[in-house]
């Protein structure tokens, strides 16, 4: 492997090394010396701890199944104290899942085992390179007094404001996310503000959904293809892999992929490298994948329709966003964020909203969740000009906070006024149990997919 191309530079670091083969130890200790590092050893995850909180090393190399303290213990109990050196895991066969599950708790990355020298300084300068233009843009932040990216993710509710912390702490290092939660709720709003406020931040954020593009052609857009390769491949093309090196790669509706590229996939997150259709030659990729999904995964691979390796391998970092329902005192804010946006955009002054309005939109359960309360807004701003009254607003908003309500005595009793609210919480409804697949939902609510494709559009369900 060839790693000529970083320019980190590993002399003078001092790295700590834990495991309980002498041999190993040995020979980690010989490779990194020829780096110029200074090298410390262990062979327990006690004694590790000790020469850690003693010497203070700059980077930790620690293997998972030692005695006495294995290295999930190592990493736990290292992080919560003032430990902080990079921790990279040692991961024999067998033991991936372990090594994710101490990425969790605060580890770095992982190399597997066996491994060779390049492999080792290669993992080894990367880390060093992003924990360096970390620091930095902690320090051009504070001396600046710019915010951590998360400013444009709008949300009070405790729930809510516990999910932007830890997406908030794992934004600052490469670690693979995975966001999951209804249609709507902002996971590529969330996955957006992980990049903005990563040391990627001046490269490339790249998404693609996964299930809107045909089987055949997902291979080609994700890892490229050479002249060729397939017909109607007239030139060579670069993949969103290589689009995003450097950069964030936001894979959308990930539960959609199929099997035969979840294999690829994998391979790609856990080598580094890729290869395009038709290529003989495999390219080195630094990208940083954050994936969502509004499927449950767990039961995705319970049912045999999702890689197990490849859901461990995605899920390092899990954050569930709540639906809107689940977080009304976010709407009064969220209604002012996007009128303003909108405005802005549109050039139109838009007046405050009555305390009525708000009222209602508290009040009403959003099915489409943020992206329809965004709809709904932007529909009625257009509509009034900016003064929005009640009557701006869609019927089903205005005149219920529950479709499903049943009217009191001197209430509207049409049907044919309360018919629309009562669909379109069947479609959203059709919609949520089959993860947005329209086909499916089409065959449970008895319509053609063109009149479901139509009444989304109707109802504003995108």
């Amino acid at each position: 492997m060839d790693t000529d191309g970083l320019t980190g530079d590993m002399s003078g670091s001092k790295i700590l090394v834990i495991d309980d083969e002498p041999g190993l130890r040995h020979t980690l200790g010989l490779i990194l010396r020829d780096e110029g590092c200074e090298v410390l050893t262990a062979g327990d995850g006690e004694e590790g701890l000790r020469v850690a909180n003693a010497e203070r090393p700059d980077l930790i190399l620690c293997d998972i199944r030692m005695p006495k303290l294995d290295g999930v213990g190592f990493v736990e109990r290292y992080c919560s104290g003032d430990g902080e050196a990079l921790i990279i895991m040692m991961s024999a066969y067998g033991t991936t899942e372990t090594a994710i599950e101490a990425m969790r708790r605060g580890a770095y990355d992982y190399v597997s085992k066996p491994f060779d020298a390049d492999e080792v300084i290669l993992t080894i300068k990367k880390a060093q390179e992003r924990e360096a233009l970390r620091r930095e843009v902690r320090r051009l932040r504070a001396q600046i007094g710019t915010g951590t990216g998360f400013d444009e993710v709008v949300g009070q509710s405790a729930a809510f404001r516990e999910i932007l912390s830890v997406a908030s702490r794992v934004a600052a290092y490469p670690t693979t996310v995975l966001i999951t939660g209804e249609s709507g709720t902002g996971k590529e709003a969330v996955a957006r503000a992980i990049h903005r406020g990563s040391p990627r931040a001046e490269s490339p954020f790249v998404a693609i959904n996964c299930g809107a593009i045909p089987e055949n052609l997902l291979e080609s857009e994700l890892f490229g293809h050479e002249k060729g390769a397939f017909t109607g491949a007239e030139r060579s093309r670069d993949g969103l892999f290589t689009e995003a090196d450097g950069g964030t790669l936001f894979l959308d509706e990930i539960g959609e992929m199929p099997p035969s590229l979840q294999v690829k996939l994998l391979r790609a997150l856990q080598e580094r490298r890729i290869r395009p259709v038709g290529g003989s030659r495999e390219r080195e990729i630094d990208v940083r994948v954050v994936a969502a999904t509004a499927r449950d995964l767990a039961e995705e691979v319970a049912t045999n329709r999702f890689r197990e390796d490849l859901y461990y391998r995605v899920n390092v970092v899990h954050l569930h966003l709540p639906p809107l329902r689940a977080r009304r005192e976010d709407i009064p804010a969220l209604a002012e964020y996007f009128l303003r946006r909108h405005s802005t955009r549109l050039g139109i002054t838009s007046a405050p909203l009555h305390p009525d309005i708000l009222g209602l939109l508290v009040r009403y359960t959003w099915p489409g969740n943020v992206r329809e309360l965004e709809n709904v807004l932007e529909r009625a701003l257009v509509l009034s000009g900016g003064e929005i009254t009640i009557n701006h607003l869609p019927s089903h908003v205005r005149e219920s906070s529950s479709p499903f309500r049943l009217p009191m005595d001197g209430d509207d009793l049409s049907v044919k006024r309360r018919l629309p609210a009562l669909e379109k919480e069947l479609i959203a409804r059709a919609l949520g149990r089959t993860s947005g697949n329209r086909t499916r939902a089409a065959d449970l609510l008895e319509l053609s997919t063109r009149a479901l494709t139509y009444k989304i559009q109707e109802y504003e369900l995108d």
